[in-house]
């Protein structure tokens, strides 16, 4: 799906139907900023404002455990950017078959090593050029 919409336009045009379709059940309670607080409605009583006062088409909101919040433009818009690059991000694993190796500890619960270190030991590199060196002078 190509659009050459900003996303500050997608958002606009998207803004309540990405609600519903996020949540994909009537919330159970739908929560309206007024007069500085936040009100408490049953959806069905939402639906019901939504259809008499054409200014809540116009507000935000977003789903948090089952519930909708209304919020502000930049939140709403930082929600669903996070929310689509973690899909994303899903989707990216599924595809190249990523496999977290956080997963992965021995029995006392530590993490495994899973790399080898294959830096020198650099202690170890001067004993045995010492040790060579020494090797060499005794030797006739």
């Amino acid at each position: 799906m190509s659009f050459s919409a900003s996303p500050s336009e997608f958002f606009t045009f998207q803004k309540f139907r990405w609600e519903v379709l996020a949540v994909k059940y009537a919330p159970r309670k739908v929560y309206i900023k007024e007069s500085g607080g936040y009100v408490e409605l049953s959806y069905t009583d939402f639906c019901r404002r939504r259809q008499a006062d054409q200014t809540y088409m116009d507000k935000l909101f977003i789903p948090i455990q089952g519930c909708l919040l209304e919020v502000v433009r930049e939140q709403y818009t930082d929600f669903y950017r996070d929310k689509e690059r973690w899909r994303y991000l899903q989707k990216l694993d599924t595809k190249n078959s990523l496999l977290s190796l956080d997963g992965f500890t021995d029995s006392e619960g530590n993490p495994l090593d899973f790399i080898a270190d294959e830096a020198a030991d650099i202690a170890e590199t001067v004993v045995n050029a010492v040790m060579v060196d020494r090797l060499k002078a005794a030797l006739p």
